[in-house]
């Protein structure tokens, strides 16, 4: 296992993973407020690539501001997969309601693509254009979950998963279902293909990368780390675009799990360090 310190000089770039990589979902990491000053004060650009579409950009940066350290990631530099659900609802959906699974702050994403956006609970007798789930929060799972579906069976609208992620760190030792865990169950139940968003898909890589060298057009691929906690996600997409990876073991994969992991799944990333305080 290596040090993230002894490794990060080597990058310009660091493509940070959300939650069990800087946060969990009772805060910031111990550590990670300091870490991410010193990186920033020594001129790394940071970004955040997360598959959390539960509030828009802005929302998502206050998670990372600090009473001490001021703003650790500016807004414009989290890429979030429901970023990618916009741009689709904006290409593919020309009007109409979207009916959601989520918060009201989820709805960013529908509502910026100057779509209509509506509670599933809400639809059961309206026509709507989509659905997309964007959260595991917000709705009551047991009638909400069967209003989509029944939805879903009126006919062949789209159906987006906005983030694709199984499940999430809650703290050191506990992980919580993910809005994607619950698109597959609906997906087989309905035989029905959905449209993921979010990492492993190498279009958030792509989106971010877009990002970077709209800054800095110098700036390779090689100058790039992405630093995740899941193999299947972060490193599995970071890998085949092309990057370097760092799996982080202070989230998703556990300290005892990690070789053994990596030996099944055939991921390997670049890197595995404790955590990026370390």
């Amino acid at each position: 296992m290596q040090r993230f310190s002894e490794i990060v000089d080597r990058y310009r770039v660091l493509f940070f993973d959300s939650y069990g990589v800087l946060k969990n979902s009772k805060g910031l990491l111990d550590g990670v407020p300091e870490a991410l000053a010193d990186l920033r004060d020594r001129g790394k650009r940071l970004y955040v690539i997360t598959n959390d579409s539960s509030r828009p950009p802005h929302k998502l940066a206050k998670a990372f501001e600090h009473p001490v350290y001021g703003p650790l990631i500016h807004p414009d530099h989290i890429i979030s997969s429901g970023l990618l659900a916009t741009r689709f609802l904006t290409r593919k959906i020309n009007s109409g309601t979207v009916a959601y699974l989520g918060k009201d702050d989820s709805a960013h994403y529908i509502r910026a693509a100057g779509l209509r956006a509506k509670p599933v609970a809400e639809c059961e007798h309206e026509e709507v254009s989509a659905i997309v789930l964007l959260d595991d929060e917000g709705f009551e799972w047991s009638s909400d979950l069967n209003s989509a579906v029944n939805i879903a069976r009126r006919g062949p609208i789209p159906i987006i998963v906005a983030n694709a992620d199984l499940a999430y760190p809650v703290d050191g030792h506990r992980i919580a279902v993910a809005i994607g865990a619950l698109g597959g169950m609906m997906e087989r139940l309905l035989g029905r293909k959905f449209i993921y968003f979010g990492k492993p898909d190498t279009s958030m890589f792509s989106y971010a990368w877009a990002q970077v060298q709209a800054l800095e057009p110098e700036v390779t691929k090689g100058d790039i780390l992405m630093v995740g906690d899941t193999l299947e996600t972060d490193i599995l997409g970071a890998n085949k675009f092309g990057l370097d990876t760092a799996l982080v073991l202070s989230g998703n994969t556990r300290p005892e799990d990690a070789q053994r992991a990596i030996m099944s799944t055939g991921i390997v990333p670049d890197h595995v360090c404790a955590s990026i305080v370390d």
